[in-house]
């Protein structure tokens, strides 16, 4: 997504709280001579597959509600992502549109298993209704048929998912410039290609152009690994556990600064041992990295967006 990068360019270019440090970058890409290492999606097992149009629907909803679990320390994204593949494999009507479209908080819980209120439940409903509402009325229901509707371009298909879904527009003013981030919609192009092995809805031309997703282990990473690097103010505001606010300058520096590291290291990868590596490559193996890793202090932001 070029709009992402240019904008993470943007405000990487006058970040006052992060800073990329490129140095490190090239540190890091000597250091494992240009070779990340191969992560599979869904390693852990946890995810809902049956190669149709079933799984489409299943990814879909699940990165509707992919964000904000760390207000509630024993939630995780592997609750919800296993959360949903069983109630698919009990009830595989569980996540057709008309359904979503009437899950209330408490059921949401039932489907997912999960024994007390989610973190910003309210949202992740309304986001539930809205995507079944507008997959319903554009895609005959179907997140199958938004996905052949891009035909074959992961780009198309983040430009109609946020044209169609208000929740998955990850948008933010820095500076009085708009910042574009779309870590949910980027995600779901990613899911797809993934599970389907870049066949079938996996397979995009375009597959290139998907930034790494800007959440929050990403960045905790990044940081462990001295790439990005944090004001004093910041960094203690992440030590401590305090609440970064949504849309501040800090929050958007965290999130641009690290998809404009990762591109910074992908091309230096190109340039010195000419390896074309994806960003989601790259993503998977920070990610991973992170989840392995879950002491490493990240920044907590309430929001829909990651």
């Amino acid at each position: 997504m070029e709009a992402v990068r240019a904008s993470a360019a943007w405000v990487a270019s006058r970040s006052s709280h992060v800073t990329v440090d490129l140095q490190e970058i090239e540190k890091v890409v000597d250091q494992i001579k240009g070779d990340v290492p191969k992560v599979e999606w869904d390693f852990e097992g946890i995810h809902y597959f049956d190669n149709g149009p079933l799984t489409a629907q299943y990814l879909f909803v699940l990165d509707a509600l992919n964000f904000c679990f760390w207000p509630d320390k024993d939630l995780s994204y592997d609750h919800l992502a296993s959360g949903l593949k069983l109630a698919l494999e009990k009830d595989k009507n569980a996540l057709d549109s008309d359904r979503l479209q009437n899950y209330t908080g408490p059921q949401l819980r039932q489907l997912l298993n999960w024994p007390r209120p989610l973190p910003i439940e309210e949202e992740r409903v309304r986001l539930l209704h809205e995507v079944g509402l507008e997959l319903e009325r554009s895609f005959g229901g179907q997140a199958a048929n938004l996905v052949k509707s891009a035909g074959n371009s992961a780009a198309t298909l983040i430009e109609l998912i946020t044209r169609h879904f208000p929740g998955f527009r990850d948008h933010s003013l820095y500076k009085g410039h708009q910042v574009f981030l779309y870590k949910r919609a980027q995600i779901f192009v990613a899911d797809l290609w993934g599970a389907f092995k870049g066949q079938n809805y996996g397979k995009f031309h375009d597959i290139n152009s998907i930034t790494i997703f800007a959440d929050y282990i990403v960045p905790a990473v990044l940081r462990e690994l001295g790439i990005l690097k944090y004001g004093s103010n910041l960094s203690c505001s992440i030590d401590s556990n305090s609440e970064i606010v949504p849309g501040s300058e800090e929050e958007v520096e965290i999130r641009a600064c690290s998809i404009y590291a990762v591109e910074k290291m992908r091309d230096l990868i190109g340039k010195k041992f000419g390896k074309q590596l994806l960003s989601i490559d790259i993503d998977l193996w920070l990610w991973s990295c992170g989840v392995q890793n879950m002491a490493l202090s990240h920044h907590r932001t309430l929001s829909i967006y990651y």
